[in-house]
């Protein structure tokens, strides 16, 4: 049996979830091996995510998909922010961790951050929500993996960081979690907590045994959300699906990156693909359009 190479970046996070691919793959008979992959996000770390654009943490692995050195590439799907490749597909998502924020520092809900606070965050879609519902905190730029996020806390004098919560759980440190935002609060990154295989278009036949269906059925309809929407590096963009009372719930979100403006708008139904035009437009006709176009998207 030949050896199925999974690409992956070099971050603890990064290995940890190929890890959980390279599990899952080998308890279905593969043969695993892991190929770290340097990435741009990973070695500018002093640039404004925003800054960097998409593909960030992403087109590495895609080129060396299509180079033939790696079979399969491992990704956060928060990361996949637009059409795929061509010549590649997403060809499974394991089962969706916790796709809530959370909240690393003493308060032990939103209501207990302390009135001007600093608050240490990379995500332009966390700034604008934080922003927006709390208008007294001071935002403060971190960049950096996990622990060298939660280690500003001390080195930039910080209240609290905002983290995925579905990393700090992967890599053991869940107690550094003071809290977990609702959904309504924070609405997730499109994809957040659901790691992707992706291969080159004909090879999904070494992954597909592992495709979580419920996963990938709500990660594409997000991804419909702010493919539609666009957005993202210069306008926050957010999007979540779940199942809800018998059927799904999809929500939408966009705002502006200082947080002045934010709109939400959900539906529910049976399918959430589905449900993605009714979200779209409702926030478009919302003002979201006029969003959109301030930030030249």
């Amino acid at each position: 049996m030949s050896i199925v190479r999974l690409g992956t970046r070099g971050s603890p996070l990064a290995q940890a979830q190929a890890r959980l691919a390279a599990e899952t793959l080998t308890a279905q008979g593969a043969q695993v091996e892991l190929v770290i992959v340097s990435t741009r996000g990973d070695t500018a770390q002093t640039t404004p995510l925003g800054e960097l654009g998409p593909g960030a943490f992403a087109s590495a692995l895609e080129e060396a998909l299509l180079a033939d050195e790696i079979d399969v590439a491992v990704h956060s799907s928060k990361d996949l922010t637009g059409d795929q490749p061509a010549g590649l597909e997403l060809s499974a998502f394991l089962e969706r961790a916790d796709a809530r924020d959370a909240w690393c520092g003493e308060a032990r809900s939103f209501g207990e951050i302390p009135v001007g606070a600093r608050v240490g965050t990379s995500s332009l879609r966390r700034t604008a929500a934080l922003r927006a519902a709390r208008p007294d905190l001071t935002i403060v730029p971190i960049r950096g993996n996990v622990q060298t996020r939660l280690d500003h806390r001390a080195t930039n004098d910080l209240d609290g960081v905002l983290l995925a919560a579905c990393g700090l759980d992967r890599i053991g440190l869940d107690h550094e979690i003071g809290f977990r935002f609702p959904i309504e609060t924070l609405v997730p990154e499109s994809g957040q907590g659901a790691i992707a295989l992706q291969t080159r278009v004909g090879d999904g036949g070494l992954v597909l045994a592992v495709d979580h269906l419920e996963t990938r059925t709500a990660v594409m309809a997000e991804r419909g959300v702010t493919r539609r929407l666009g957005g993202g590096c210069r306008v926050p963009v957010a999007a979540h699906a779940h199942r809800h009372a018998g059927g799904w719930r999809l929500i939408g979100w966009i705002g502006s990156p200082d947080g002045i403006r934010t709109l939400r708008h959900e539906a529910d139904g049976e399918n959430p693909h589905a449900l993605v035009d009714t979200v779209v437009d409702r926030l478009l006709q919302d003002g979201g359009a006029e969003l959109l176009a301030e930030g030249g998207v």
